[in-house]
């Protein structure tokens, strides 16, 4: 009669090292938790704040990217009832003195350029003397320079943009409707060009019949020939001076 063969036993399990382990991996998930949902140092939150703020490069809300002044632009801008307080710092932003061209300085752009707030947003005017040379419908060299800027600044934007005509030629035989016409589609074919979707523009050509200044000083009525870059934001801000 053949011997049963004996049966080995296994040597008992260490059962309480499963329990140790789960209660050492909770205790881990805990911590990291409690380090995810601690305040970070404010020295070093004010530091990356600082950094991003004055050098780094931001997303757009549309596409590419935008520097930091510009973004400052933006947010004014998306409060139109503060455009008339900060219309000198918008500018400050928009056409630092260290960028502009050797044909342009800062008192003829402050002469030639406004920022206004309107009842449906915020408009950019700019003088016909500032975009065009005398007697042209396409862009002087200082003209693109000052749409330029403006590109990042409506391409970060989402509002719709009215791009506006005004003229106060009375000349014979000379279509104010037209002039007007022409040379707002030229600062709208720009900014199409320099990348802005062209089917956020409205355009629109009031000729002669809105002017912003009544008589005869040249002064004001060169202020009269100008293109309007209006900016959609859709939010009760003031009026039309």
């Amino acid at each position: 009669m053949a011997k049963k063969k004996k049966e080995k036993k296994c040597a008992p399990l260490a059962l309480w090292l499963v329990t140790f382990s789960d209660l050492t991996t909770l205790l881990l998930t805990f911590f990291v938790l409690l380090l995810t949902m601690s305040s970070m140092d404010n020295s070093i939150l004010t530091t990356v704040t600082l950094t991003t703020a004055d050098l780094g490069l931001l997303e757009r809300r549309g596409s590419g990217k935008v520097t930091a002044s510009e973004r400052l632009v933006v947010e004014l801008m998306d409060k139109p009832w503060e455009v008339l307080d900060k219309k000198n710092r918008i500018k400050d932003l928009l056409y630092p003195e260290d960028v502009m061209p050797p044909e342009l300085n800062r008192a003829t752009l402050d002469e030639n350029v406004e920022i206004l707030a309107r009842h449906d947003g915020v408009a950019l005017v700019i003088t016909d003397g500032l975009l065009f040379k005398e007697g042209q419908r396409e862009l002087s060299p200082a003209g693109e320079f000052v749409v330029e800027r403006l590109v990042p600044v409506v391409g970060y934007m989402t509002a719709p943009v009215n791009v506006i005509g005004y003229t106060d030629i009375q000349e014979a035989g000379v279509d104010p409707y037209d002039v007007s016409e022409d040379r707002a589609l030229s600062v709208l074919g720009f900014m199409v060009k320099k990348g802005i979707s062209q089917k956020r523009f409205t355009l629109s050509a009031y000729g002669n019949d809105r002017p912003r200044y009544e008589g005869d000083d040249p002064t004001l009525r060169a202020k009269n020939r100008r293109v309007e870059i209006l900016l959609k934001t859709n939010r009760p801000v003031g009026g039309y001076p």
